[in-house]
């Protein structure tokens, strides 16, 4: 409908601090998101921009494929502070929280709590986002919020027109942002939402007219009478741009309406918006379409309309031998309601098999132009499915290219017609009144005024049908039930005085602030002059008809019934067979040449039979060429001629009798005239019955091709739900292929940074990856990936490295080995197996550690060792050497000190 006009760039600190308190006590909203192809994209941004704390919970529905994993949870979990959740079945909704349904399922909610369903319709019927929407709005009424974003097709249309009929917040991307447009643009089409943004800007909008919400929830400081005040001006502004009075409706059902377009427009006052109406003339047609209940679909409460396909329509046509059947669907908005009214009365046709011929006719009426223009065009759009059989949308519909068209044999039983069932004048002698939930919108007063009028309406047992919410009141003795259920009613006539039926002009209330507008404004008085003329033209001006190029009558001026009666049978207001006898023939032909040339054509002296007494009347046809208004159409004027006295038989003498038979004769060549004229009408009928033949073969070759089209048309719903889930998983493809990628330059630059060559191999010793470091040991360049590590050139001095690595892959340990190469360095190769993420061994993974300097000092510490180790073995034996002759000196000594101590030994 249009956007705000406050569309501030708010922070989400700022969107945090504007969030109302007092929603800790009250229920928190609830907020469904739906979207198909493109949709994930336009999903992160929404919820990117959603503050934490929010007090909102968010469930989002797109179209996922039904046979793969659901990547959705995982992908939003990682813009967004807020918890994400795939939902399992009875999941209690929370605030702060987002919810996503999970594949191949239709989700509900009750009392706040999401239930899941297996899906019964194919997989290119299924409209999950309808489903829930619908569910939303029945759950939490007027505080159900509704977000449809990019996506194909028009699924959640009707979910959005059942949040709007509750009075529900709608919301669309802006279709120029989103990535496919047909979704949003559908619901914009429709007329159905209340904000537009880019998906970006949504969530401060929403947290906005929450905020409004409150405040208009809050006591006004002004008392009662200046809310109907304002309420009246309203009234009044609207009466006075669209020429429609809405004071019969209930007040409480405007205000709250009111309310919706001033929270979107966050006006606290009842008074400002009145100033904002007069500002802003085109907020007065918006409220004009917020006032319309547009809400409707076909077969609404199927209940209704099985009881009166199987019973109220027998029952009404066993009592007729024939004819046409009429009927008044008043209010009925883009027309599901009338067509579902010609549908079941052709079905029920079908079923009993009358022997007589029945055709039904049915006036539809709405105060809505634009929705009678659409109704008159009888094209819904593919959510139609989701609402009717398939026998049924197999019988009575074309699949085109995005909608469905309803066949010509039942547009053809509507006539759609702007109306006002308060201020028109009524539909009568009508068999059929369909007036279902209009009256719940309209006051109690106004309910009194229109059943008496339902009543005139009515033939006797003529049947009227309500809504599920609306009765009869105290009018049971001017209708009957039939159906209490199902709210159908036959009018009876009444043993009392029936009540005085006021219409239409009379029913709209004078509103007290424009009272003294209207008595002002008194009718003037016709002038003597105009007076003068009407009067001329009634008895001066000769009768005139004025009809179209079929001649159908259009206008009728002075007394014509000299000239032309109406015909016996059906009401046929063609002049050609309204003509009396003697008329008809000379007129056709009169009229043919006034339709090929712009001259009058005179038609002077033709007898005319009436009742027994012949008229002489001059005629004149001519086709109107300079009124722009009347151009194309033709004006018969009918002048008559005095009689004469007496024939010319009687005053010619017998002389001149021979003139006379000269007359008689061209009297009969006028009437072989007459019969060869006759004879060429039955050849050209004859002709007419071949083409009508020809014209059925066609059809029926057109019928075929129609069988064709529409399963062509299956086949490209099939592949358009199909791409549009393929379009949900590629995105979710991307998203891993990018987390993938980023991982994956992780690992590289952590191989990389760690300076160790590292070697992955699969199960039959083909080489899968390297790192940079490991060309410096094997001879590796990136086309060596696939081939068999033995097949590698390779400067290592390891020939069991093979032998070692299938050792591995067998017994699951690892091995590890100094091992040199052929330049003088040396490497630690460790080999392992290489597991998966899921425990599986799909490999070996060798690194190689750089030992060179190590093994060098290891080498020079044994060289040290061995000149170490000889060393003290020559300090050994010097030692020994010296132990010897120590001990040899201390020998010498002690033989010495004894040869002292005992000189007898000497």
């Amino acid at each position: 409908m249009g956007k705000p006009l406050l569309t501030p760039d708010i922070s989400k600190e700022a969107l945090s601090q504007k969030i109302p308190k007092s929603q800790a006590s009250a229920p928190f909203p609830i907020v469904g998101i739906g979207a198909s192809a493109g949709g994930l994209e336009a999903i992160e941004q929404f919820v990117a921009h959603v503050p934490a704390l929010c007090g909102i919970a968010f469930v989002v529905v797109q179209h996922l494929d039904p046979t793969r994993k659901a990547l959705m949870a995982e992908l939003l979990q990682r813009i967004t502070p807020m918890e994400v959740v795939q939902v399992t079945e009875r999941t209690r909704v929370q605030p702060d929280c987002v919810y996503v349904i999970p594949p191949n399922k239709d989700m509900s909610i009750l009392h706040g709590v999401l239930h899941l369903f297996e899906p019964t319709e194919s997989r290119s019927q299924r409209l999950p986002i309808d489903f829930f929407f619908r569910s939303l709005a029945q759950d939490l009424q007027h505080r159900s919020i509704g977000v449809i974003l990019s996506g194909m097709g028009s699924d959640g249309m009707l979910g959005l027109r059942a949040i709007k009929d509750k009075m529900g917040l709608v919301l669309a991307q802006e279709p120029l942002s989103a990535k496919f447009d047909s979704m949003p643009r559908s619901v914009i089409d429709a007329g159905l939402a209340d904000i537009i943004a880019p998906a970006e800007d949504l969530p401060a909008m929403i947290l906005d007219h929450l905020e409004q919400a409150v405040q208009l929830r809050k006591p006004q400081h002004s008392d009662d009478e200046k809310l109907q005040g304002g309420l009246e001006k309203i009234l009044i502004l609207l009466r006075t741009r669209t020429n429609h009075d809405f004071s019969a409706y209930k007040s409480n059902t405007l205000y709250r309406r009111i309310e919706r377009r001033m929270g979107v427009h966050q006006i606290e006052r009842i008074e400002n918006y009145v100033k904002f109406l007069r500002e802003n003339p085109q907020e007065i047609d918006l409220l004009f379409k917020e006032f319309l209940i547009g809400v409707t679909s076909f077969f609404r409460d199927p209940l209704a309309w099985q009881i009166l396909q199987e019973e109220t329509l027998p029952s009404l046509l066993a009592g007729r031998s024939g004819g046409t059947i009429r009927a008044w669907v008043a209010g009925c908005s883009t027309g599901e309601e009338a067509y579902s009214l010609a549908i079941v009365f052709k079905e029920a046709l079908e079923t009993l098999k009358p022997k007589e011929n029945f055709k039904l006719q049915i006036f539809a009426t709405d105060l809505d132009h634009d929705a009678i223009n659409k109704a008159r065009q009888g094209v819904f759009s593919k959510s139609l499915a989701a609402a009717i059989t398939p026998v049924r949308l197999q019988r009575f519909f074309t699949a085109e290219d995005s909608c469905y068209r309803i066949r010509a044999e039942i547009r053809e039983m509507v006539i759609f017609s702007p109306h006002s069932l308060i201020m028109d004048p009524p539909f009568t002698r009508l068999d059929i009144l369909c007036c279902r939930n209009l009256l719940i919108y309209l006051s109690s007063e106004m309910q009194r005024k229109l059943f008496p009028l339902f009543h005139y309406s009515l033939t006797p047992g003529g049947v009227l049908l309500l809504g599920n919410a609306e009765t009869i009141g105290q009018f049971t003795h001017l209708f009957a039930v039939l159906n209490a259920k199902s709210r159908i009613f036959r009018r009876i006539e009444s043993a009392v005085r029936p009540e005085a039926v006021d219409f239409p002009s009379l029913f709209a209330p004078i509103l007290p602030a424009a009272a003294g507008g209207v008595n002002a404004a008194a009718k003037p008085k016709a002038s003597l002059l105009t007076l003068a003329e009407q009067w001329v033209l009634q008895r001066c001006a000769p009768p005139t008809v004025l009809v179209n190029e079929q001649g159908n009558i259009l206008y009728i001026n002075g007394r014509t019934g000299n000239y032309l009666e109406p015909a016996a049978g059906k009401a046929n207001w063609n002049v050609f067979a309204m003509a009396r006898d003697g008329l008809r023939h000379e007129l056709i032909g009169a009229f043919q040449q006034a339709m090929r040339q712009p001259s009058p054509i005179l038609l002077n002296g033709i007898k005319i039979s009436n009742n027994g007494v012949t008229h002489h009347v001059n005629v004149s046809v001519e086709k109107i060429q300079e009124n722009e208004p009347l151009r194309g159409l033709f004006m018969i004027v009918f002048t008559l001629q005095a009689a004469p006295l007496a024939s010319k038989e009687e005053i010619l003498p017998k002389s001149q009798a021979s003139r006379g038979k000269r007359v008689i004769e061209m009297e009969r060549e006028l009437q072989h005239a007459r019969a060869e004229l006759q004879g060429t009408r039955d050849e050209m009928q004859t002709t007419h019955e071949l083409l009508k033949s020809t014209n059925e073969e066609m059809q029926s070759t057109n019928e075929e091709m129609q069988s064709a089209n529409e399963e062509l048309t299956t086949s490209k719903e099939e592949m358009q739900s199909l791409n549009e889930e393929l379009q949900t998983v590629n995105a979710e493809l991307q998203c891993k292929v990018d987390e993938l990628s980023r991982s994956n330059n992780d690992m590289k630059n952590l191989l990389n940074s760690t300076d160790i060559a590292t070697l992955f191999l699969d199960n039959n010793m083909r080489v899968r990856r390297f790192t940079t470091q490991a060309t410096k040991i094997i001879q590796l360049i990136p086309g060596d990936v696939g081939r068999p590590i033995t097949d590698l050139a390779s400067d290592l001095l390891y020939p069991e490295l093979p032998d070692d690595a299938r050792e591995v892959l067998q017994k699951l340990g690892f091995t590890e080995r100094a091992v040199p190469l052929r330049d003088g360095r040396w490497y630690t190769v460790r080999t392992m197996p290489y597991r998966t993420l899921d425990d599986r061994i799909d490999g070996v993974v060798i690194t190689f550690w750089d030992i060179t300097v190590a093994k060098t000092l290891e080498l020079k510490l044994n060289d040290m060792q061995l000149v170490l180790e000889q060393r003290l073995v020559g300090q050994a034996t010097e030692l020994d050497k010296a132990r010897v002759e120590l001990k040899v000196e201390r020998k010498r000594s002690h033989e010495a000190e004894e040869k002292v101590i005992n000189p007898k030994n000497l």
